[in-house]
């Protein structure tokens, strides 16, 4: 059986990816992954904040050491405290990259297209085999307008586009009034892929401290649905790779992605949950099924169940959202 899939232009011995995760944030961890069955890992994300914090605070601190008492430089962290982020990340990414034999994949995090975006050619030099952007904006300012939002995106694709000429993933967030115009829009910006869909983390109350406080919680099977769509959808009409993410919980989520249309399907929560060692039994799901139903392939089911490819092409759009109404049973209805 032929588990095989290009992402990226990479060709990857399965379909199933490490996402970025805390997983990922050290050698021991990714190595673990590789043993795993990862067909490729994408690693933890570096923030535009961490890349931004570093220079300001390092020409800070280097311009009060020049006019303050050295008394007054303890109030602050040690320069070396700031320096947490980019250049161990770069150390850890080299390294990965000369252990590893499968594809290393870089993340940035960001949402202004200035000052910080270079730091993806420097991931390219140290061995990634891709960059995945995942472009994190809340427009809580109520007078930006959709266009702007949507703008933003293009112009931070497009900045790190013209820092690389290495494969570029875009991770999208799902809150666009057209979705598919959106995605069309990053391609030609210069996106290689699309990631669906990016997983935002919105804050909780909490009653008894009446405080804001944010937690992260884990996602479920049943999250698949809006991805699912998307991917079906996009799938055929865009000239790039998709990815799934969200909701991966058994093999079951790994078929119905691949068939929607996806080119690779990457996995957190179910590896936070279950240890590294769980994409082998996300495997086992995925060639079990495959094997009772004759499937010699993953390119063969590949987007089998596409709105391209589907007898009823209508099950994706306003026809199905009255058939699931008028559908509904309930015993307290008469």
């Amino acid at each position: 059986m032929d588990l095989s899939t290009t992402y990226l232009g990479l060709s990857l011995e399965h379909p199933i990816v490490a996402s970025a995760s805390p997983l990922s944030k050290s050698l021991e961890g990714i190595k673990r992954l590789e043993d795993a069955g990862a067909a490729a890992v994408v690693l933890f994300s570096l923030f535009e904040e961490q890349l931004r914090y570093e220079n300001e605070s390092f020409e800070y601190l280097a311009a009060a050491g020049a006019e303050s008492f050295a008394e007054s430089l303890s109030y602050f962290p040690a320069v070396a405290d700031y320096r947490v982020g980019p250049d161990s990340y770069l150390d850890l990414l080299r390294r990965a990259s000369e252990a590893c034999s499968i594809p290393i994949i870089g993340s940035l995090n960001g949402v202004t297209d200035t000052g910080w975006t270079e730091y993806a050619k420097l991931m390219i030099e140290a061995g990634a085999k891709a960059i995945e952007l995942n472009i994190f904006h809340i427009p809580a300012d109520i007078s930006e307008s959709g266009r702007d939002v949507e703008q933003r995106y293009v112009d931070v694709v497009s900045a790190v586009r013209g820092a690389i000429a290495a494969p570029l993933s875009v991770k999208l967030s799902p809150f666009f009034s057209s979705t598919g115009e959106m995605a069309k829009r990053l391609v030609d910006a210069g996106a290689n892929g699309l990631v669906l869909f990016n997983r935002f983390y919105q804050p909780d109350f909490d009653l008894e401290e009446l405080e804001v406080v944010t937690n992260l919680e884990l996602s479920t099977a049943s999250e698949i649905r809006l991805p699912l769509l998307w991917i079906a959808v996009l799938h055929g009409r865009l000239n790039c790779s998709l990815a799934a993410t969200r909701g991966v919980q058994t093999g079951t989520e790994v078929l119905k992605y691949l068939m929607a249309g996806a080119d690779a399907v990457m996995s957190t929560s179910a590896l936070l949950r279950n240890g590294p060692g769980y994409i082998k039994t996300l495997l086992k799901g995925v060639t079990d099924w495959m094997e009772r139903r004759g499937y010699q392939s993953v390119q063969e089911m590949k987007g089998s169940m596409s709105q391209l490819k589907v007898a009823d092409p209508a099950a994706f759009e306003r026809a199905n959202y009255i058939k699931v109404l008028q559908s509904y049973r309930s015993p307290y209805l008469s």
